[in-house]
C-alpha cells in the first residue's frame, strides 16, 4: 500500500499524459517579461528553465511573475537532485528510487548459439524398409506372423509357401541325373531351375532325397517389425505381390515442424541431442538429415528430418521427441528482456549514467535468447540498464518533459489553486528528501490508514522533527513521490490523534 500511494500521482499523470488528457510543452516567456536570453543566478549556478511549482509543465526563458499563480517563477538547475539532470536525463530522488522497487542490469557480453528446441514425431527411415515377395504362383499354407507391427529378427520363419509350379522343373532335373545322359543336358535343367527362382535350399533338399519339394520357407531378411501384412492363411499369391513389408530399427526418423525464419539457418548434418518426451531420462544422439522443399503457409513452417540412433529400439513410430538443435555458437551484446520498452516501431532503454541521472535511449535488437535479448546498436558494454520500474520512471521524465516534448495550448491554462489535506501521524524515519509518517485516515483524499513516504520542499525543511514524534501535518500534491509536505508540527504526548 506505501509504495501504490508514493507513486500513485506519478503513474496517473503519466497515464493521462499518454492519453492526450495534457502535455507538457515549453513557452518562450512569462506574459509579465519577455526575453531571448538566459540570464545568470547570483551563485552562477546554471539555470535550466524557470517554472510555476503549482503547474510545473510550462517553462519559462526568463524569471517573473507566473501568469497563473500570484508568485514568482522558480528556477530549475542543471545539478537540480528533483528535475532534469541534462538535456537528455532525468534525476530521481533515492527514496522515490526504492519506493519504484528499481533494479539494475548491466550490459554484458554473452556466448550463445544458435540452438534451438522442437518437438519431432517418430517415423520408421523408409530407407531401411525391406520388402519380402514371391516369384512363383502357390498357397500360403502356414502364416507364421500373424499380425502387423511384430517384432522379427533376421532369419526369422514368416510364412510356408506350396508352389506346385516348381515340381515340374525338379522332377526333370532329377530324371536326367538318374538317366545318365551327359553332365551339359544336367546343368541345363539346374540352370533352368535357377531362373525359374527356385530357392537353392530347396534344390539342395531335392538332391539329397531324390524328390522334388514345393514347399519353402519365406525368412525375415533383416531385423525390424512388420509394417505391412499383405497375405493371410490358407490365401492363393502370385509373383510380384508383396507378402511382408519389415521396417528396420537402428535407424529412425523424427520430423519436426521448424518456423521458417530459423528454418534458415539449418544445414545438413547438424548435431541433435533428442530426449523421449515420455522419459527424460531417455535420450538419444542423431543428426539433420534433410529440410524438406515445402513450407505450410498456414503456419509458415518447414518440415525437418532428424536421423536418431536407435539401436537398442525403444523407439518406434508415433512416438514424440524433444529435439535440441545445436547450431554454432557466437559472443553477443545483451540485456535482460524486461528491460527493454517495445513501442511498436521503437525499442527503448532506461540507461543509468554516471552521474546517477536516467537517459533514454533507443537501441536496435536482435535475436531474443529467452531472458535476454541481443543489442546491436545503441548501447555499450558496462553500461547499467534500468531492468525493473522503468515504465515508472518514463512517467516521473514525461513529466519532466525529458522523453518526450509536447506542446498543447492546455498547458498554459490557468491552474486552480493547490488543495491542502491535513492528517496525522507518527514520523518513522527521516531523509533529506522526505519523510515517512504512519499517519491516521484523510478525509479530504479518502485515505485510509496506511504508512507512506512523503517528499520535503528543500533538505533544511523541518530540521526540529525525529523518528517517534507524533505530528500533525498538512500536505498538497506534488513533489517527485506525489505528494509534497507543507508544514509538520510536534504534538503533545497526550494530545488526542
Amino acid at each position: 500500500m506505501n509504495r501504490t500511494r508514493t507513486i500513485g500521482a506519478s503513474l496517473l499523470a503519466a497515464l493521462l499524459l499518454a492519453a492526450g488528457a495534457f502535455y507538457l510543452g515549453r513557452t518562450t516567456a512569462p506574459p509579465t517579461e519577455a526575453s531571448a536570453t538566459t540570464p545568470p543566478t547570483a551563485d552562477s549556478r546554471k539555470v535550466l528553465y524557470w517554472h510555476d511549482p503549482m503547474v510545473p509543465g510550462p517553462r519559462f526563458d526568463k524569471p517573473g511573475k507566473s501568469p497563473f499563480m500570484d508568485m514568482q517563477l522558480v528556477p530549475m538547475y542543471a545539478d537540480s537532485t528533483t528535475g532534469t539532470g541534462s538535456a537528455g536525463g532525468v534525476q530521481v530522488s533515492p527514496m522515490v528510487q526504492q519506493n519504484l522497487g528499481i533494479r539494475y542490469a548491466g550490459v554484458r557480453r554473452a556466448q550463445t548459439s544458435a540452438s534451438f528446441d522442437a518437438v519431432g514425431a517418430v517415423q520408421f527411415d523408409e530407407r531401411l524398409n525391406v520388402v519380402v515377395q514371391t516369384r512363383v504362383a502357390g498357397y500360403v499354407e502356414r502364416l507364421s506372423v500373424r499380425a502387423p507391427m511384430e517384432r522379427v529378427r533376421k532369419g526369422q520363419a514368416l510364412a510356408t509357401v506350396f508352389a506346385p509350379e516348381w515340381l515340374g522343373p525338379q522332377n526333370e532335373w532329377l530324371a536326367l541325373k538318374r538317366s545318365g545322359v551327359s553332365a551339359d543336358l544336367v546343368a541345363a535343367a539346374r540352370e533352368r531351375m535357377r531362373a525359374l527362382s527356385i530357392p537353392a535350399e530347396l534344390i539342395r533338399r531335392s538332391e539329397e532325397t531324390g524328390t522334388a519339394q514345393a514347399r519353402y520357407v519365406l525368412t525375415a531378411p533383416s531385423d525390424g517389425v512388420v509394417a505391412e501384412l499383405g497375405v493371410r492363411e490358407g490365401v492363393a499369391v502370385t509373383p510380384g505381390m508383396t507378402l511382408f513389408r519389415i521396417a528396420g530399427l537402428e535407424k529412425v526418423w523424427a520430423v519436426a515442424e521448424i518456423p521458417e525464419a530459423q528454418a534458415v539457418r539449418l544445414a545438413r548434418g547438424q548435431k541433435v541431442r533428442a530426449v523421449l518426451q515420455a522419459d527424460a531420462a531417455q535420450s538419444f544422439d542423431g543428426t539433420l538429415d534433410e529440410i524438406l522443399p515445402e513450407v505450410n503457409a498456414a503456419t509458415r513452417t518447414l518440415k525437418a528430418r532428424f536421423e536418431v540412433d536407435n539401436k537398442n529400439g525403444k523407439l518406434t513410430s508415433g512416438m514424440l521427441l524433444r529435439l535440441q538443435v545445436t547450431g554454432p555458437t557466437s559472443t553477443r551484446l545483451v540485456v535482460p528482456s524486461e528491460a527493454v520498452i517495445r513501442t511498436g516501431k521503437r525499442a527503448v532503454v532506461i540507461v543509468r549514467k554516471a552521474d546517477g541521472a536516467f537517459e533514454p535511449r533507443d537501441v536496435s535488437t536482435g535475436a531474443d535468447l529467452g531472458d535476454d535479448t541481443e543489442v546491436i546498436s545503441g548501447l555499450n558494454e558496462g553500461e547499467q540498464v534500468v531492468a525493473s520500474g522503468q515504465f515508472l520512471i518514463d512517467s516521473e521524465a514525461r513529466l519532466r518533459s525529458v522523453l518526450g516534448s509536447m506542446a498543447s495550448p492546455a498547458a498554459t491554462a490557468a491552474a486552480p489553486a493547490a488543495v491542502l489535506h491535513q492528517a496525522e501521524g507518527k514520523v518513522e524515519s527521516v531523509a533529506p528528501d522526505g519523510l515517512t509518517i504512519s499517519h491516521g485516515p484523510v478525509a479530504t483524499l479518502k485515505w485510509p490508514s496506511m504508512t507512506m513516504g512523503f517528499a520535503k520542499a528543500s533538505p533544511e525543511a523541518f530540521p526540529d522533527i525525529q523518528p517517534g514524534d507524533l505530528v500533525r501535518f498538512e500536505l498538497k500534491e506534488g513533489g517527485p513521490t506525489g505528494y509534497e509536505l507543507v508544514s509538520v508540527q510536534r504534538m503533545q504526548a497526550g494530545a488526542k490523534r
